[in-house]
């Protein structure tokens, strides 16, 4: 018997406890915050208008755009020769002379030797 009435003590103190937390709740009123922000303007409904929407701020209108902006096209891709200064082989100082190729150049290097060779390049520029 002696064993259950830490037990039961506990108990009732916890659901005192519960009880008088519950009670403040009720009787406090919760503050009323304005909201800084009116609610936003809902967004339209055809696909193509759906990439741009406006939205009036206390600040001003913002535009909101979420279309990837259209890619700038690549001229050709140089010959060979010319980037690799007429050697075997471009390195990749030599690749940063067309940004493309740089940026690319550990997939142009398909065997991983730090350079692309001339079958390598041919291969990379015909997926570009």
């Amino acid at each position: 018997m002696k064993l259950r009435t830490p037990w039961i003590t506990l108990l009732g103190a916890g659901a005192l406890l519960v009880a008088g937390q519950a009670m403040a709740r009720q009787s406090t009123p919760s503050p009323q915050v304005a909201d800084p922000m009116p609610p936003a303007a809902p967004m339209p409904s055809d696909t193509a208008a759906r990439s741009q929407a406006a939205f009036q701020t206390p600040q001003g209108e913002v535009t909101v755009r979420s279309a990837l902006p259209t890619p700038t096209p690549a001229s050709a891709p140089p010959p060979f020769e010319q980037l690799a200064s007429g050697g075997k082989f471009i390195s990749a100082d030599q690749a940063s002379a067309y940004p493309p190729l740089a940026n690319d150049f550990d997939y142009a290097d398909s065997n991983r030797d730090h350079r692309v060779s001339a079958a390598e390049y041919a291969r990379w520029s015909k997926q570009q």
